[in-house]
């Protein structure tokens, strides 16, 4: 089967189906969150740029925040056959890139990124069944949507997949 690939740019949302293989670079303290039906081979990324909108100018777009981001996508992939009730999540990202510029005591912007992902999925009741997060490097992630594996890739950590 040939694969379409699919680009996740920074604060973007994308849905596929088996045959897609949805990307994004660059992972830094932003989070890729991957949701998966793996009944009906439906699956979506998101990648966040900020843990909520109050950081953001008016008017910034839905998907670079994870309060709005994974009700968009959700929606998106219920469209085309999936069921919330099936949809696992993996979370991929979260890094402190910038840890000696950060004053001690306060709490990294891939964290607070990573706290308000989780918050937002166990609203929905959507499991976290998969993480590669942390760190002080930047990933690419590869997910697969016939498969529903997830590749990371970085020049740190090398190649592995959730």
């Amino acid at each position: 089967m040939t694969s379409n690939e699919l680009v996740v740019k920074v604060a973007d949302a994308k849905v596929g189906m088996a045959g897609d293989v949805l990307v994004t670079y660059g992972l830094g303290s932003c989070v890729a969150i991957v949701l998966y039906d793996a009944t009906v081979l439906v699956g979506g990324m998101a990648h966040i740029l900020l843990p909520t909108p109050s950081l953001a100018k008016p008017g910034a777009k839905p998907q670079k925040f994870p309060e709005t981001a994974i009700p968009h996508v959700l929606e998106e992939m219920a469209a085309i056959g999936a069921n919330s009730q099936r949809v696992t999540a993996r979370l991929v990202g979260g890094a402190a890139m910038f840890g000696n510029m950060v004053p001690a005591g306060s709490i990294q912007m891939g964290e607070r990124n990573l706290v308000a992902a989780r918050r937002v999925l166990n609203a929905h009741n959507i499991p976290v069944v998969g993480e590669a997060v942390g760190g002080d490097f930047g990933r690419n992630v590869h997910f697969h949507v016939d498969t529903g594996v997830v590749s990371i890739s970085s020049v740190k950590a090398g190649v592995h997949e959730i």
